[in-house]
This record gives C-alpha cells, sequence and structure tokens, in this order.
C-alpha cells in the first residue's frame, strides 16, 4: 500500500477512537413498519405485504425523540425511515411532521413504488429533506430482482420526482448481482441521462432471502471489477459513485468512496427496530441488539452500552486473528458478523484470494 494511504488511514484511524470515546449520535433509524409492496429476492427482513409484526405506533418513536432531545442538539441526529416500505404507512406524512417538529431533519429508503408526485408534495410539506432510491438496474434486471413488473418504472418516476424538485437530497442505490453486473455502464449512463447526481453501489451479502441464491452473489473477480468500476466513475466525474460503507476494502480506500472506512454502527449510528429493539444499523443481526424503548430509556442505553460496537478487539479472532489490515479494518462491518460472532464475509479476502 502507498505511503499516501497508509497516512489517510491512519489519520482515519485516530478520528474512528475518538469517535468511539466520545460516540456522537447523528444518524437514527427507525424501522417504522415491515410491510412491503414487493417481494424482493434479497431481502434481509423477509418483508411482505401484511407483516406478522405491527407498525409501531408513531407515538412510541417520538417519545425516543423527546428523549433524545432533552440532552441532545435534534438538528445534529438524522432520523432515517426505513422498512420495509415506509410508504406502506398511510401516516408517513404525520410522522415525518412529527419528527420535523421536533427539530430532527429526517429522511427514508425507498424503492418508489408508491411514490406519486401527491405523496411526494405531501412528504416535502412535512419537512422531508432526504430519499435513497433502490434502482437495481434497467427494467429487466430491476423488475427481476423486485419481483414486479412495475417496479423499474416507479423507481424511474421517482428519481425524476427527486431530478426536477432539485432541493431535498438524494442518491440512487444498487444492489449489485448476476443479472445486473454487465449493466453497470448502462445504469450508470442511464441514471446520468435522469440528471441522477449520486449513486451509492454494494454487493449483496448472503442474508435472509438472498443467503441460498447464487443469482445474488458476485463472485471475487467481479467484485475487484465492481470497485475498479466505481474507481473509474469517480476519476470520469459524470455521476458521484460511492461504494457503500459495509467494508475495508484496502488498496481500493481512498478511491471508491468519500471516506476511509469505518463501521459507524454504535458509534455514530442507532436504530430502533420494529418490535422496539434498541440497534444500530438495521441489517446487524438480532443478538446484537443493546435494549429496547419499551423497557429502557433510548439515550440512557446509547451512552451506556453498545460495548460490542465500540471495542471490536472480540473480534479479533479466527482468520482476523493475524490479518496485517486488522489496524484499519478491525474486523470489518458489524452486519458481517453472524449470531455466533464469526465473520460472514471478509473483503480483503474476496480482494486477494486468499486469507491474509
Amino acid at each position: 500500500m502507498e505511503l499516501r494511504k497508509r497516512i489517510g488511514l491512519e489519520l482515519a484511524r485516530m478520528m474512528n477512537n475518538n469517535l468511539k470515546r466520545e460516540h456522537p449520535l447523528r444518524q437514527l433509524f427507525w424501522e417504522s413498519t415491515l410491510r412491503c409492496n414487493v417481494s424482493c429476492r434479497h431481502c434481509g427482513s423477509d418483508c411482505r405485504a401484511s407483516a406478522v409484526a405491527p407498525d409501531m405506533p408513531r407515538e412510541d418513536f417520538f417519545r425516543v425523540l423527546d428523549s433524545i432531545s432533552k440532552k441532545l442538539d435534534p438538528h445534529k441526529v438524522f432520523v432515517i425511515i426505513s422498512g420495509g416500505e415506509p410508504l406502506m404507512r398511510d401516516d408517513l406524512e404525520l410522522c415525518g411532521r412529527g419528527i420535523y417538529e421536533r427539530g430532527f431533519p429526517w429522511g427514508m429508503v425507498t424503492n418508489g413504488l408508491a411514490l406519486t408526485p401527491e405523496r411526494f408534495r405531501n412528504l416535502r410539506a412535512a419537512g422531508l429533506c432526504s430519499v435513497a432510491v433502490s434502482l437495481d438496474g434497467l427494467q429487466d434486471s430491476h423488475d427481476w430482482l423486485r419481483r414486479h413488473p412495475q417496479s423499474f418504472k416507479m423507481a424511474s418516476r421517482a428519481l425524476d420526482l427527486l431530478v426536477a424538485d432539485g432541493e431535498v437530497k438524494f442518491d440512487a442505490v444498487t444492489c449489485v448481482n448476476q443479472k445486473n453486473f454487465d449493466q453497470l455502464a448502462e445504469i450508470r449512463d442511464f441514471l446520468i441521462g435522469k440528471g441522477v447526481k449520486d449513486w451509492r453501489l454494494f454487493p449483496i451479502f448472503p442474508m435472509g432471502r438472498a443467503a441460498n441464491d447464487p443469482m445474488l452473489q458476485v463472485s471475487n473477480e467481479q467484485f475487484r471489477q465492481l470497485l475498479q468500476f466505481i474507481r473509474q466513475t469517480r476519476q470520469e466525474g459524470k455521476i458521484h459513485a460511492n461504494y457503500s460503507c459495509e467494508g475495508f476494502v484496502g488498496d481500493y480506500e481512498g478511491d471508491v468512496r468519500d471516506w476511509m472506512f469505518r463501521c459507524a454502527a454504535g458509534v455514530t449510528v442507532g436504530s430502533v427496530l420494529i418490535d422496539g429493539s434498541i440497534s444500530a444499523c438495521t441489517s446487524i443481526r438480532s443478538h446484537y441488539t443493546q435494549g429496547n424503548i419499551y423497557q429502557d430509556d433510548f439515550l440512557d442505553v446509547w451512552e451506556n452500552r453498545y460495548q460490542q460496537y465500540r471495542d471490536r478487539s472480540w473480534m479479533k479472532k479466527d482468520k482476523c486473528a493475524k490479518c496485517k489490515y486488522w489496524r484499519y479494518c478491525e474486523g470489518n462491518g458489524m452486519h458481517l458478523r453472524k449470531d455466533d460472532g464469526g465473520l460472514l464475509v471478509c473483503h480483503i479476502e474476496r480482494i486477494l484470494d486468499h486469507v491474509p
């Protein structure tokens, strides 16, 4: 690894260590529903149109925000409404307005299927300021992954609404898989043609419905090609591409995203799950939840628990034990840890094709 990158990684490491000590809450995910209007092949939550778990009453989440705002500046904590599909909630506008009126900026993650022009206007009036829209290929590959014949059309329309608005910050998010891998350049050009400025890409990790479907996993060679494609796209400068935050990528650090790798779960990122569980990134296994809003005060949990997230020395075992990249990787993203603590995916292993 060249000296410039090592210096950058050392600086990032010092910053990350400081963040762990201070753990300022900056993002709060709310898993507001498990209902969804599509049935994606790769869903980690196994969501359905009618979920077993009911939607969380918005008043319950508002109590969490009220507790947080007693000690923290709400303007510095960004709330992200996720699911399931947030637009399945008829009261989403009321949810958003309640968040906004409490001083918290908010956004959502959506498949765009139900984002009509009227709904978008209403959400804007409720304070919506950020959206991530899933666009997983051109029509054939996107509709294949989402298993809905109108999914691509409506995701495309959602992007058009956001481009035309010009004020809501947004990006297109692409899950890279065998079906769309050879279309990456076409997807890029499609997004550029629509006026989309920001694009986030990531491979699908093998959990939920994706665990046993080889069509959803890219090979190690394709993984390297994906990183090279993102680096090239960034150099071209026609659209701002980023690899996701999920893992340490060795020599590609500094080239494929705007930051050096860090797993912010439990450090600056928290979450409230559908059953009230207090966690971090919503993709992390339930074994790593830290409490429950129906028994615990969220901010007390945030300040006094999360030891597994902020001291990751427990991860330094198995293939991580003697890895020369441990200093910067610290066991990869928390969502890539299995229930028993074992590592699900090692990015360095994928890049180098052997155990480091």
